[in-house]
């Protein structure tokens, strides 16, 4: 089907041209003062019905011959425009249903409700780490730069419950919600964490008073980007070396060191060994930097007599290969699946 209109779409382009050239060349004949450029000129201002006035009055044969070429360009240039319309359209359907297809074999990805600019930011560090992830919005100018991007997305309101089980939120792994509206903020948080209670959701609040509303309604963290943006600038003034370190850290994928948080998995042949047992820091040379126990206690700088459980959630500094080779240690299962 769409190899056919594609080539119907080749085929109306081709009877445009040759009928400006038939147009050229029968001007050229037809009207003798005409030179090429006189002939070419009223051959375009004719098919496309511009109006503008005739470069030297008509012969009555040049007249009956610029209403052919009225009648023929304006079929062909509806032939082709319709032609190529409807392309446009298939590819569009075709895109929305590999989409469909797509969004519907994701699991432990990440759903993020607003392609806004912080939006949009996020989504870039998403797949910079290589993490699948889908986009729920509602703006259609947002909607338009999202069809001829390579980023899956679900167009309707992320407030709606039937929206996010279309997102895909009872496999999700976690949430954002950026979205332009503190309270829309709210009710997302709110609608996520009912669908799905084990859900990790981040919150974006701009007012004040949101922040312990979106915590109610369950937001595990909550950003607030002036207060976070403005501790930030005052680190950057008092210990850049610090911050750049940190970033180079935890964000860039050109360092071959990296910041990584992992928690050990109920069949992880670490559970009953302790660091300086376990391969962590002689084998992997992997730094744990602190660690929050399966109780809800913090651990900051464990000693090498720290026993390790299930649950636990490491902080851990190393080389991205030494991680991943950790995170195979710790969650054997999740890895091998």
């Amino acid at each position: 089907m769409a190899s056919n209109l594609v080539q119907q779409f080749k085929f109306g382009i081709l009877l445009l041209a040759l009928i400006i050239l038939i147009g050229t060349v029968g001007y050229e004949i037809i009207e003798p003062s005409f030179d090429l450029v006189d002939s070419l000129y009223m051959t375009i201002i004719t098919i496309s019905t511009t109006g503008f006035k005739e470069v030297r009055p008509l012969s009555p044969a040049g007249r009956i011959f610029t209403l052919f070429l009225i009648i023929s360009g304006i079929m062909t240039i509806a032939y082709t425009g319709g032609k190529g319309a409807q392309i446009l359209i298939e590819q569009q359907i075709f895109r929305r249903r590999k989409m469909s297809r797509k969004l519907a074999q994701l699991k432990d990805h990440y759903i993020v409700c607003g392609y806004g600019r912080m939006g949009k930011v996020i989504c870039d560090g998403l797949k910079e780490t290589g993490a699948q992830f889908v986009v729920v919005e509602n703006d259609k100018e947002e909607i338009n730069t999202l069809d001829f991007s390579d980023i899956p997305f679900i167009e309707g309101d992320a407030t709606s419950d039937e929206v996010l089980i279309q997102a895909g939120i009872e496999r999700a792994k976690g949430l954002v919600a950026v979205i332009k509206s503190d309270a829309d903020n709210v009710f997302t948080v709110l609608s996520a964490k009912e669908l799905n209670p084990d859900l990790f959701v981040v919150a974006r609040a701009i007012d004040e008073g949101t922040e312990s509303k979106l915590k109610k309604a369950g937001a595990d963290r909550v950003v607030k980007p002036y207060e976070l943006g403005g501790n930030r600038m005052v680190n950057l003034l008092l210990k850049p070396g610090v911050m750049d370190f940190i970033d180079g850290v935890a964000r860039s994928r050109k360092v071959e060191i990296n910041l990584e948080e992992i928690t050990i998995g109920n069949n992880s042949s670490l559970i009953g060994k302790n660091l300086l047992e376990s391969p962590i820091r002689k084998e992997l040379n992997i730094i744990i930097v602190a660690m929050f126990k399966s109780d809800g206690k913090f651990v900051y700088n464990p000693n090498a007599n720290t026993m390790l459980e299930e649950g636990d959630k490491l902080i851990a500094i190393g080389e991205t290969e030494k991680l991943h080779q950790l995170e195979k240690l710790c969650q054997p299962d999740l890895i091998s699946g």
